[in-house]
């Protein structure tokens, strides 16, 4: 299975996505096609929407200390609900889908996120620090949020004027 990114300001990237209802082979192909796509592109998240597929599907693979990404490391999360959320952090992110761009946003430091895994077993998982803004961050894909959504308006007037240059000075490349 090939997948591509869907990049910025293509209007698959507002859609809601859907939940999972099937755990079966397809599922598996989709997972393992996502995980390789996002390691190739040098993510350490990726909704499924992310390429063209409106599922309730996130995957996250934080880098350890030796800038390394194992498979074993890789939180595959289906059908996601945030059940807590406390404190309050700042994070500069980024996104696949909006390359070269990078903002401060606001998130909760603490959430617990109920889900289920690529056989349907229902998980629970308590995350703070980055995993928990990577999560958040992926979350919020599932409902067709992205990150530069978020921005203040004259942050995100910044962003758009910006992001015409780049694609600007691409096209002119």
């Amino acid at each position: 299975m090939i997948l591509n990114i869907v990049e910025y300001p293509n209007k698959k990237l507002k859609e809601k996505s859907k939940p999972v209802d099937k755990f079966d082979q397809q599922l598996h192909k989709l997972l393992d096609a996502m995980y390789h796509v996002m390691i190739e592109s040098r993510g350490i998240g990726l909704a499924a929407i992310q390429v063209a597929h409106a599922k309730q599907i996130l995957i996250i693979n934080l880098p350890t200390e030796e800038d390394e990404q194992p498979i074993d490391n890789l939180i595959e999360i289906i059908n996601p609900v945030i059940t807590h959320k406390s404190g309050e952090t700042t994070y500069q992110e980024g996104c696949l889908s909006v390359p070269s761009f990078y903002e401060d946003i606001n998130r909760f430091e603490y959430i617990t996120v109920n889900y289920q895994d690529r056989h349907g077993n229902t998980k629970s998982l308590e995350a703070d620090g980055l995993l928990s803004i990577a999560i958040q961050h992926e979350y919020d894909h599932l409902n067709g949020v992205l990150f530069i959504d978020k921005l203040s308006y004259s942050r995100r007037k910044k962003f758009e004027k910006e992001y015409k240059r780049v694609q600007k000075e691409k096209n002119n490349s």
